[in-house]
């Protein structure tokens, strides 16, 4: 075979593929490593989810992917390639070109996303002809439209209306109508269902998945809430301490996990399936200081097996090794040793 059809046959890069990320912040007390080494790829057309405690880095890695993070007070190296260029060593010019029309995000709180002083349909209307050379009675228009794609009702009187005159669920669609207006080929949901009732929560999702279907655009969705990740994602990445601790698509992940921190998310999860009056099981301790991880396993400070590893989680930090074809987790702790507390002590217990 020549080196040309080694070439043809090679399979397609990932529309998405982060490698190595790490996100740093100087400050007086010391640096904050909120992201430290994170590497992960997402075609088109399927979704990521990207689970942890609030400070594990998730929302610290989506304003990395979109360039947002001020490049005077932050320290960002690695790679993140979208759609063949490349973001990190773009200048921001290029980047600010690049959002809105190849990438886009729905933030976690739309009342303070959204200015206060404008209305919504004006807010659309200035996200659109940013990318889009039209004058404003059409940009008006696709304004409308999108609002009533997202279903939101009397959209032509709406659109003139302020963020603070939307309910919580509405103004959380409006905000993915701002997302959507240019049609995004990545769409980054930063906790989309933060503070919504569960009705909405579910419109919500189903919005999201309808619309990613209708544009085949690659989602992201950052979460603590493994009900929503099991209710939209193809993928999971479970962060700790501002690393990645365990990949792998939805049904590994909720029936075969292996590393004890993931053990812990699931326990600590509702379930239907589960007698009301039985507690959760939350997991001891806190998360670690970014400014202060520890040295070896980050979680080994709360990990109930830790002693089982002769020492190695205090000292050496797991390396994440894949384990079956896309699983892959970062654990000291032998495999065999995994299955068997898995079977035996944890899953009996979920």
């Amino acid at each position: 075979m020549t080196e040309e059809d080694a070439t043809a046959v090679q399979a397609p890069k990932p529309f998405l593929e982060v490698r190595d990320l790490r996100i740093h912040f100087p400050t007086d007390d010391g640096l904050v490593r909120s992201v430290d080494g994170l590497s992960f790829s997402l075609e088109r057309g399927r979704t990521l989810g990207i689970v942890g405690e609030s400070g594990s880095g998730k929302s610290v890695t989506s304003l990395g992917l979109l360039g947002l993070h001020n490049r005077k007070n932050a320290r960002v190296s690695g790679e993140i390639w979208l759609d063949g260029q490349e973001i990190v060593g773009s200048s921001a010019d290029q980047v600010r070109r690049m959002r809105g029309r190849k990438m886009s995000m729905i933030f976690q709180d739309p009342l303070s996303s959204m200015h206060p002083f404008y209305t919504i349909g004006a807010q659309i209307i200035e996200a659109y002809r940013l990318h889009n050379d039209v004058s404003k009675q059409v940009a008006r228009k696709h304004a409308i439209d999108m609002l009533d794609r997202v279903g939101i009702p009397q959209p032509d009187r709406r659109v003139d209306d302020y963020p603070h005159q939307f309910s919580g669920g509405m103004r959380q669609r409006a905000m993915i109508a701002m997302a959507l207006s240019c049609d995004p080929e990545l769409l980054i949901a930063d906790e989309p269902t933060t503070a919504l009732d569960v009705t909405v929560q579910a419109q919500i999702l189903d919005l999201i998945r309808d619309l990613q279907q209708e544009f085949n655009s690659a989602v992201i969705i950052i979460t603590h809430d493994l009900g929503v990740v099991a209710e939209l994602s193809d993928d999971i990445l479970v962060m700790y301490g501002g690393r990645c601790v365990e990949y792998g698509d939805v049904e590994e992940i909720f029936h075969s996990p292996e590393h004890p921190y993931t053990w812990g998310l699931l326990g600590s999860m509702p379930r239907l399936d589960r007698d009301r009056s039985e507690r959760l099981l939350p997991i001891k301790g806190s998360p670690p200081s970014l400014i202060n991880v520890p040295q070896g396993c980050a979680f080994s400070p709360r990990c109930a097996y830790a002693e089982l590893n002769q020492g190695r989680s205090e000292t050496e930090r797991p390396e994440l090794r894949e384990i079956s074809p896309g699983h892959r987790v970062a654990c000291h702790l032998d495999r065999e040793d995994r299955r068997r507390l898995w079977d035996e002590e944890v899953r009996p217990k979920l």
